[in-house]
């Protein structure tokens, strides 16, 4: 008994150990670019959206401003009441569906993580996230802006959050958002290695291939389905995502995967049932799976 737990720990360690060095440097760069970010760059990309105001780009301000959505570095709940300010501005829903969509699928330190994914699953992800976002401002601009209705209720956020970046020292205030994002994702960084371990020890390949690959809808639907529970954190899922793939797991269900996870994680959730209220909320989920479900079928159709 004891050799046998003894060959298995070394067998986990082997699997830990070489996703780890793989992955490692991908974490490390993210952090300290999404760091970089957030103390230097984060206020001109807010302002940015907040100029476009001023410019009559009517249903086409949903691409800036889910492009801008992606370049922000701030959570979901640090989204919301920026985009609250932005709505007092008088910037439209649409536009604000657009960024905020975008910014809860994606931003500069998740890009640098799932680089580890190879150049066609990061383009894919990018892709599908801004298209994601673009087309949330659509339909908001369809189905609620020209009828004069509101989509969020930005009234029932009272609280946000505190600015933590506040150190009058540029460089202080860098390392502290370095400290802070280490802190928030390394844990899940490690546990999805470990996870990532004992999918390739113990579960095999061939299930995998069966469950996630080839172009049929059930491998889709099942990769956005399990995206529910399984994302807690971008940085934890890429070990996962990494090791699917490398068992055959097609690029249209990581794609699903991709989409559902970070749009249903439970602390995103939670802020948008706040601002959405319970109808706009049920569409909400609505649309990220149905969205997911169709960029998985055509990517299987399109990426062999």
């Amino acid at each position: 008994m004891f050799e046998i737990l003894s060959r298995e720990r070394v067998y986990l360690w082997y699997y830990f150990t070489v996703q780890f060095d793989q992955i490692f440097p991908y974490w490390a760069l993210g952090i300290v670019l999404g760091s970089t970010i957030s103390t230097f760059g984060k206020e001109r990309i807010h302002a940015m959206l907040t100029a476009l105001q001023g410019k009559r780009l009517g249903a086409f301000g949903a691409l800036p401003a889910s492009a801008l959505g992606i370049a922000s570095p701030l959570s979901c709940y640090g989204t919301i009441p920026l985009t609250a300010s932005f709505s007092e501005k008088g910037i439209k829903d649409d536009w604000l569906a657009a960024f905020m969509m975008s910014s809860i699928l994606l931003n500069p330190q998740l890009i640098i993580y799932s680089a580890a994914l190879g150049s066609t699953a990061l383009t894919i992800r990018i892709a599908t996230c801004f298209f994601s976002g673009a087309v949330a401002g659509l339909l908001v601009r369809i189905f609620y802006v020209r009828k004069g209705k509101n989509f969020f209720r930005f009234d029932s956020f009272n609280e946000p959050p505190a600015n933590r970046d506040t150190a009058p020292n540029l460089l202080m205030r860098l390392l502290k958002s370095i400290g802070r994002n280490i802190k928030a994702t390394g844990l899940h960084f490690i546990i999805g290695i470990a996870l990532s371990a004992a999918f390739q020890r113990y579960v095999p390949a061939d299930a995998m291939t069966r469950l996630f690959a080839g172009n049929e809808a059930w491998g889709v639907l099942m990769a956005a389905t399990i995206g529910v529970p399984l994302y807690a954190c971008g940085g934890g899922t890429i070990p996962l995502l990494q090791s699917w793939l490398w068992e055959g797991m097609s690029m249209g269900s990581a794609a699903a995967f991709m989409l559902t996870g970070p749009a249903t994680k439970i602390t995103n959730l939670g802020a948008m049932k706040i601002v959405l209220g319970t109808r706009n909320f049920a569409l909400y989920i609505f649309f990220n799976m149905a969205f997911a479900l169709v960029c998985g079928l055509v990517l299987n159709v399109i990426v062999k």
